[in-house]
């Protein structure tokens, strides 16, 4: 049996992985190269070529980064304060998952997306391009049309936060498919944050927020870069979902 062979190798949840890989395959052959590469290590979200997402089907390419159940955590809290007109900066946006699921949910808002890995840029236009968003290859802000300073609303950024001498850790699925710039935060895993936060003010709207996500450990020092940056920091953490995001609110007084 498939569930069997995938057992074998290793996967957790082989009987539903099993079930998703038969309803998927069009042919016995397709079924059976579908099933040797999962053997072989190859995530699932890679071999079907997308993943559900808070209700969504996301495209995810060979080598994206496949998003996290964790990080609906995130998603959830910007969506809740997006409005229609809103302006939305989705940076580090990998497949583009985040921006489209506030864009599923909230009409009309003029949504950018940013991600510096070219692979993943042309997998964030599949899912973007349906919402009139707007999808840029480049490091953080520096490709965002100079017209949005100060007029962002929601800056979220699911940035890469695990540091440097974690990376080895991490299951083979992340560590050996999913590239490594959407992994890799630095010596204490907080580089990209920091960046992130620090230019945060030039974008946003006073009173404009800024949504990462990061870990249960990093949240305190996160929360004062985000202080030193000119945000006022929360934490707001889901047992359930171990996940804890911050979210910075810039101050009405703050001058980038």
């Amino acid at each position: 049996m498939i569930a069997d062979k995938l057992r074998a190798a290793g996967c957790v949840f082989a009987e539903d992985e099993a079930k998703i890989l038969i309803s998927s395959a069009r042919t016995t052959a397709e079924l059976n190269d579908m099933v040797n590469k999962r053997i072989t290590g190859l995530p699932l979200e890679h071999i079907l070529g997308w993943v559900e997402f808070c209700g969504l089907k996301i495209a995810v390419d060979t080598g994206v980064f496949i998003p996290r159940r964790r990080t609906e955590l995130l998603v959830r809290h910007a969506i809740s304060l997006v409005r229609s007109g809103s302006v939305v900066v989705d940076l580090c946006c990998g497949s583009g998952v985040l921006g489209a699921v506030i864009a599923a949910n909230v009409e009309l808002i003029e949504l950018h997306a940013v991600d510096i890995d070219p692979v993943a840029v042309s997998c964030a236009h599949k899912n973007i391009t349906g919402t009139n968003g707007h999808v840029y290859e480049g490091d953080l802000y520096e490709p965002l049309p100079s017209t949005l300073r100060n007029r962002v609303d929601i800056l979220i950024a699911n940035v890469p936060y695990v540091p440097t001498e974690s990376i080895r850790l991490l299951p083979p699925e992340a560590r050996i498919y999913e590239a490594h710039v959407a992994l890799h935060g630095g010596e204490d895993g907080l580089d990209v944050m920091r960046r992130v936060a620090t230019d945060a003010t030039l974008w946003l709207v006073p009173g404009g927020q800024l949504f990462v996500e990061t870990s249960e450990r990093q949240a305190p020092l996160a929360v004062e870069i985000f202080a030193q940056s000119g945000l006022t920091p929360q934490v707001v953490t889901d047992q359930e979902l171990d996940a804890t995001i911050v979210i910075g609110t810039r101050t009405l007084s703050h001058l980038p």
